[in-house]
């Protein structure tokens, strides 16, 4: 930024770059809409009004918005490259995004993060990042990697990297953890983002006096306004999985509304392209009662001021021009995004050049050899633990069935949607299988595989039977990380994810293309989920409420400790 000629440019000096003249300018500082007209130079908004400029776009009376900005975003779980997600969101108006790489953190370590930062750089999308504070996320799976405060400290002086990300582990900081407290402070200064499902009372008081900031997991009114009268700022999620924000958005109110932001947290490449992104959720939110200013300010604003963005979240001067036209405050359908004053979408078409992928990484599937039999379940008593799905939230509820047993081995139970479960480490060969069951898939053959889920990404696969299983989870291996459905010993259908077995090159329409084939497929089987694989993927978080499975067994989340699969 060239501040001698943006004064000048301001004070109307010499000639700006662009103006756009005649729109309704959408002030999240006063809250006003008015007709005004925006001076753009070198990438920044200088000034209001009349300027002589290179050239003139006259909107005709639409709306003129900050760029959208997602608070809290994994770009990996787009399985999407940098470089295609932007050619997702950037049409949607997103204009910015703050993403924590702990994804690929977890498979790949310090690699992980330099290729994300790497690949993030000259994109028509600012990338700001979280550095992963929980690599891995407990001792209760195997990651592909452990960070601790001397390994992230060298990222904290990119100008990118604006915080330490979601701090998963509550039960490390309240028990004051030295690992945890060290990553804390060595980000001193910068945002620490929370990460706390169900916390309340004194225990979410220990947890915040800490100096965590921020929630996304907040899943009800009352958790939420909780965490907001103790000073937090309330991060709406609205995601594939994880779809909160029509239980929150009452709570916001004029009063308190600059402590609310939106987040995507997680989100398939065929829900960006078919709903979209951040302006999803804001026309989502007015839709259910909240003001179109408001909701736009929570877009933009709230989120540069909470993360201490400069420049970034408002059309005003010295603000970098990421700019959204709107027909209208209803449909909040971009027909133009510009990001530092280049117009890089019209009408929903990207119209930016296209970045280069940073190098290739290293393989990431280092399995043991595997046979059927490793997946038999011998039983040891009547009874079982169950992990049930809880529809549109990643939380699952903890049961207990009767267990289904043939030939001495606890097999799945159709009739009842209890079905076998598993997870296969895939980092150090260790040969770790970790076997439960889970309600409500709905599957009646075959069996869904996938090297995404979260945080440590091991395989994890569901399904009727062993052979089925032991296909899936086979043919993972040799595509070196993807998606993959299996019927005995048929293949029906598989996406190769090459990069960390997380994320594939390939261009955005081809990968929802194959994802909704995948899906297609899924529900010819009996699933009943609308995106299965996304709720697979979730199954393995051992931070998350109130009953997964990793690598290692059975995890009670409320209790955090491995606990037996038989009652």
């Amino acid at each position: 930024m060239n501040i001698r000629e943006i004064i000048k440019a301001a004070n109307g000096e010499i000639t700006v770059d662009l103006l756009l003249k005649n729109g309704k300018l959408i002030n999240v500082f006063s809250g006003e809409i008015r007709t005004e007209s925006v001076a753009i130079h070198k990438g920044f908004v200088v000034g209001f009004g009349n300027y002589k400029a290179k050239k003139v776009l006259n909107l005709g009376g639409k709306y003129i918005a900050p760029g959208f900005i997602d608070g809290h975003v994994h770009i990996e779980s787009s399985m999407m490259s940098v470089s295609e997600f932007a050619r997702a969101v950037v049409p949607r108006g997103v204009t910015s995004v703050i993403t924590d790489a702990h994804e690929i953190a977890n498979v790949l370590g310090i690699d992980g993060i330099k290729y994300m930062l790497e690949s993030s750089k000259n994109q028509p999308l600012n990338v700001f990042f979280m550095l992963p504070s929980c690599v891995p996320a407990t001792n209760m799976e195997t990651a592909g990697a452990r960070l601790t405060g001397f390994d992230l400290y060298p990222f904290l002086r990119e100008k990118w990297v604006v915080g330490l990300g979601e701090v998963m582990n509550f039960p490390g900081v309240i028990s004051a953890d030295d690992d945890l407290l060290n990553k804390m402070k060595i980000a001193s200064g910068k945002r620490v983002d929370g990460h706390s499902p169900g916390l309340v009372g004194k225990a979410l008081s220990s947890y915040i006096a800490s100096g965590i900031a921020s929630d996304h997991e907040s899943t009800t009114m009352p958790e939420a306004k909780e965490k907001l009268e103790k000073g937090m700022y309330v991060m709406v999620r609205e995601g594939t999985s994880e779809k909160n924000l029509k239980d929150i958005i009452p709570l916001v109110n004029e009063k308190n509304y600059s402590r609310f932001f939106f987040v995507t947290d997680d989100r398939h490449p065929q829900d960006l392209v078919k709903e979209g992104s951040v302006d999803f959720i804001v026309r989502y939110a007015i839709s259910l009662g909240l003001a179109p200013v408001t909701a736009i300010k929570m877009a933009t604003l709230n989120t540069a001021e909470y993360f201490r963005l400069p420049r970034i979240g408002a059309v005003a001067p010295g603000y970098q021009a990421d700019i959204v036209i709107l027909n209208n405050l209803k449909d909040i359908k971009p027909v133009m995004v510009f990001r530092r004053g280049e117009l890089v979408s019209v009408n929903g078409e990207f119209v930016a050049k296209k970045v280069k992928l940073a190098g290739m990484l290293r393989g990431s599937i280092n399995v043991r050899w595997l046979t059927e039999k490793d997946f038999r379940i011998p039983v040891l008593k009547k009874n079982i633990h169950v992990i049930e799905i809880v529809p549109h939230q990643i939380v699952t509820k903890k049961r207990i069935f009767p267990a289904r047993v043939e030939k001495k081995f606890v097999v799945s139970d159709i009739k009842k949607d209890v079905l076998k479960l598993v997870v296969v480490e895939r980092h150090l060969a260790s040969g770790n299988i970790g076997k439960g069951f889970v309600k409500g898939f709905g599957l009646k053959k075959g069996a869904i595989a996938s090297s995404v889920s979260h945080d440590s990404h091991n395989i994890i696969c569901v399904g009727v039977d062993d052979k089925s299983i032991f296909t899936a989870c086979v043919e993972i291996v040799k595509m070196g990380g993807g998606l993959c459905i299996a019927d005995g010993e048929k293949i029906l259908g598989r996406i190769p994810l090459p990069i960390a077995g997380l994320m594939t090159d390939k261009p955005l329409e081809k990968v929802v293309s194959e994802l909704e084939k995948l899906v297609a497929v899924t529900k010819k089987l009996g699933c009943k989920l609308d995106d299965p694989f996304m709720t697979l993927s979730f199954l393995a978080l051992p931070v998350i409420p109130e009953l997964k499975l990793t690598d290692k067994g059975l995890v009670d989340v409320s209790k955090m400790k491995l606990v037996e699969l038989f009652v």
